[in-house]
């Protein structure tokens, strides 16, 4: 499941910015002048079968035009952090911490797309699906050769983003709540830093200890 959050987390990280209508409207309304982003989420997966698993609950953090960092409070505690150049992961509990290069994919994938409306994506096809729960809902399918979601549907509120549903290609399905926005925040120098506490295990490409500029 832990996979799976952090699979979730990087395609969050690519909202497309077009697709007319009215959750398109609010997505607009929702990103102008937008550069960074403070919110709370919680999260639950449903198997192929419907059975659902347990709820995590965290909060989360971005900024233009890179960054973010995804934290994982209850039932478990789990940090994943994009610096720019990296991106980390951090089990509390496996004493452990994967790192690995933070790759164009990632970069212009929906949170960050969030603070840059101009960044246009076009590795997928956005459709308007209309009101359901006093939502507007857009869908995202991949138009890639090996996607990793078989869609993701978004739905925006007057406030904003306040729902996220996707299903990947095991069957498997993901809703996260968002709560809390603040928008523009002043975040504090290190959020977007991360260094391996003393003693964890460090696997993956070579570490960055210090957040890498974007040029």
């Amino acid at each position: 499941m832990k996979r799976l959050l952090l699979a979730a987390t990087l395609f969050l990280l690519s909202l497309p910015a077009f697709a007319a209508g009215p959750a398109r409207d609010r997505l607009d309304a929702f990103a102008k002048g937008m550069h960074s982003l403070t919110g709370r989420f919680s999260q639950t997966m449903a198997n192929a079968n419907g059975d659902p698993g347990k709820t995590s609950t965290g909060t989360m953090a971005l900024q233009a035009p890179r960054q973010f960092r995804w934290e994982t409070t209850a039932p478990y505690k789990q940090t994943i952090v994009a610096d720019g150049s990296r991106v980390w992961l951090y089990d509390p509990d496996l004493e452990q911490v994967t790192v690995r290069k933070q790759s164009s994919e990632e970069a212009q994938s929906p949170l960050t797309v969030l603070t840059d409306l101009s960044q246009m994506d076009k590795d997928f096809k956005v459709t308007e699906k209309g009101e359901q729960d006093d939502l507007q809902w857009l869908r995202l399918q991949s138009t890639g050769k090996d996607p990793q979601f078989d869609y993701a549907d978004l739905g925006f509120d007057a406030s904003g983003l306040a729902r996220m549903v996707f299903k990947d290609q095991l069957g498997n399905t993901t809703t996260i709540q968002f709560a809390g926005w603040q928008r523009n925040a002043a975040l504090p120098a290190d959020t977007f830093n991360f260094v391996p506490p003393p003693g964890t295990d460090v696997i993956g490409d070579a570490p960055v200890l210090q957040t890498q500029p974007v040029k």
